[in-house]
């Protein structure tokens, strides 16, 4: 099994932090509508688009198109805390320009808040930043 593919590698990952405001719950749910999850917790597909950033910009990076997803929420993440999202390439199908990922959130006391995979097409990859 490759170890490297198109300036990627096996383990390969990528962070990012953010803190997610009263405000930010609020904006969200007024352009989704999405009121199903308790007042003072950061909606799980808000986390998914801290994932859908790195993919994007970092790991793989530009040019990465999101083909399939699964996601567990173990904990709530709450607003006005740090959260901590990860991706960590863990396999690649070069025939077919896939790159399998790991994926987690995590909260500032290491709490897991999101975990998961994803599967991503690079054919068209641009940036291989970390």
């Amino acid at each position: 099994m490759a170890t490297t593919y198109k300036g990627l590698s096996l383990g390969q990952r990528a962070t990012s932090t953010r803190v997610f405001t009263k405000e930010d719950v609020t904006a969200y749910t007024a352009l989704t509508g999405d009121t199903s999850f308790d007042e003072g917790v950061v909606p799980g597909p808000m986390l998914g688009g801290m994932i859908s950033d790195l993919l994007g910009t970092k790991a793989p990076g530009r040019g990465t198109m999101w083909l399939k997803q699964r996601y567990s929420f173990p904990a709530p993440a709450f607003v006005g805390e740090a959260v901590t999202a990860s991706v960590e390439i863990v396999h690649f199908r070069p025939e077919k320009d896939l790159v399998n990922l790991q994926i987690s959130c995590a909260n500032s006391r290491d709490e897991v808040v999101c975990r998961g995979e994803t599967l991503v097409f690079v054919a068209d990859l641009a940036s291989t930043q970390v």
